[in-house]
């Protein structure tokens, strides 16, 4: 399993690289990203937060029981519509917490796929949100710079007391959801 990379590290304000396809490494970075996914119970993850600043993401937010990954290599978020929508959002990268972040609920990205053809997803619901999130990382964003300003003074402060409590990747605990 890799190790997450845990705000407040500055790698994680970086904005990511694109992924060369020649690169040979990238299956094998994509597939240890998986297993850190799953072995934290994420839905999705970003390369930055395991320390490459690469353009690559692995998302799956299908049923639990079934292992379905999607690797993203450059996405690139094209589009957003509809009427905005707040909802609790974690991350692996901040452990303890949830915060309330605004986002429009339909997302259209382009990315390409291990052999270099060009693809294009279109979703709302958590699959919609989570592209936004893990591109989010991409582009050194996390969910303090996505959260509303009186909503991150909020979260930074639950942040401090989840991690001086030992919170770890992949725990989100309901009693530390930003209010």
């Amino acid at each position: 399993m890799l190790t997450i990379i845990q705000s407040p590290d500055p790698l994680l304000n970086q904005v990511s690289e694109p992924c060369d396809l020649s690169d040979k490494s990238l299956k094998k970075l994509a597939k240890q990203m998986e297993r850190t996914m799953y072995a934290t119970d994420g839905v999705g993850i970003a390369a930055p937060q395991v320390g490459i600043l690469k353009r690559l993401i692995v998302v799956d937010c299908g049923p639990e029981d079934e292992h379905d990954p999607m690797t993203l290599i450059n996405p690139e978020l094209l589009d957003t519509w509809g009427e905005p929508e707040i909802a609790d959002e974690g991350c692996l990268s901040c452990p303890g917490i949830q915060v309330p972040i605004e986002r429009k609920p339909w997302a259209r990205v382009r990315y390409l796929d291990f052999k270099g053809n060009a693809w294009e997803i279109e979703s709302d619901g958590l699959l919609g949100r989570c592209l936004q999130h893990e591109i989010d990382h991409l582009n050194g964003i996390t969910l303090f710079e996505s959260a509303s300003p009186r909503e991150r003074i909020k979260a930074l402060k639950a942040y401090e007391e989840a991690r001086r409590a030992g919170a770890k990747p992949g725990e989100v605990s309901l009693e530390r959801t930003v209010r």
